[in-house]
């Protein structure tokens, strides 16, 4: 986003010129280049609330929160707006990242959100849960879109199971950026953004394990995602969760629905035939016994569970090559 100020306060042509090479360097990744230009920037117009809002944008992308904060404190105060600004969003997201909940209650309520009374011993909001919506970990890496449930403007909890590649887990709380990058879409019409994590807030003890499964049906895959649920932890079954889709599709608007046999979907662009990140689609078949889990639970439980989950129906279940994957 680069922004070139209001009409009252038209900034200078070096001012436009700096701004407009800072962020043609932020795009190219060369992020200490394109500091000393916005700080060369807010020395030409310092009375510009667009150029602290740009410096903290760029503190943000740096994930360097002492000086986005106060790049974005700066902003604030300059803008001739009550409610509504991207700059107290950016001042929310970096309250947020140093648990600066004071500052992050006051950001949000001057963007327009309503923010409870409640708040933990620490002074974090209660009560903001603002529903589902799905999460792209590793945006510049290996993505992958997951499930999650939004405590607050700034922070999903992740609900689903992450493949190992994310270098994430079932229950971390990732803190993300404010503007969505694709939609997820239900078949009951419901839709819901993909936001893009800047970074892990919170990590979770609970290891990743893979499993190969042996399920006579759905509904006895379904009694160990259910087992697993009411035990606290989480099982996922990666043949039938995971697509691989290529960045537009992925930042586009997908229905999140993964159809099995012949319901193909055409902008999935992994291998039918083979379950798990592989794909999720078989050859023309309803259902396929073998399938790729993931399971989240501590090492004490995860045998128990799966021992659990067979005894219910040993004539239609089994399980073999458990590992640890994250």
């Amino acid at each position: 986003m680069r922004i070139f100020g209001k009409g009252r306060h038209r900034p200078s042509a070096s001012w436009r010129q700096a701004t407009d090479r800072a962020f043609t360097l932020i795009g190219d990744g060369r992020y200490e280049d394109a500091g000393e230009l916005l700080t060369r920037a807010a020395d030409l117009e310092p009375w510009l609330s667009e150029s602290w809002f740009n410096l903290a944008l760029l503190h943000k992308f740096r994930h360097d929160w002492e000086q986005a904060r106060a790049a974005g404190l700066r902003a604030v105060a300059l803008l001739d707006r009550e409610t509504g600004a991207p700059d107290w969003w950016n001042v929310g997201i970096a309250a947020t990242a140093l648990q600066d909940w004071p500052l992050a209650r006051r950001a949000w309520q001057a963007y327009g959100l309503k923010v409870p009374g409640g708040a933990t011993a620490a002074g974090e909001p209660l009560g903001m849960e603002l529903g589902s919506a799905a999460v792209r970990l590793s945006p510049e890496g290996e993505a992958e879109v997951v499930w999650g449930r939004r405590l607050d403007p700034a922070r999903i909890e992740v609900l689903s199971i992450p493949l190992p590649s994310s270098g994430r887990r079932w229950g971390e709380v990732v803190l993300h950026d404010g503007v969505p990058h694709g939609e997820r879409t239900t078949s009951a019409g419901h839709s819901y953004p993909v936001f893009d994590e800047i970074e892990l807030w919170a990590p979770s003890p609970v290891p990743t394990w893979v499993v190969l499964l042996e399920a006579a049906t759905e509904a006895d895959r379904d009694a160990l995602e259910q087992l697993a649920a009411d035990a606290g932890f989480a099982a996922e079954d990666w043949s039938s969760s995971v697509r691989l889709l290529c960045r537009m599709c992925s930042e586009s608007r997908m229905p999140s629905d993964e159809g099995e046999g012949e319901h193909l979907d055409p902008h999935d662009h992994s291998e039918p035939g083979h379950p798990g990140p592989l794909g999720h689609r078989t050859d023309g078949q309803l259902w396929v016994p073998e399938r790729e889990c993931g399971v989240a639970a501590p090492p004490s439980l995860v045998r128990g569970l799966l021992d659990g989950w067979v005894a219910d129906s040993p004539d239609s279940r089994d399980w073999r090559d458990l590992e640890e994957v994250c």
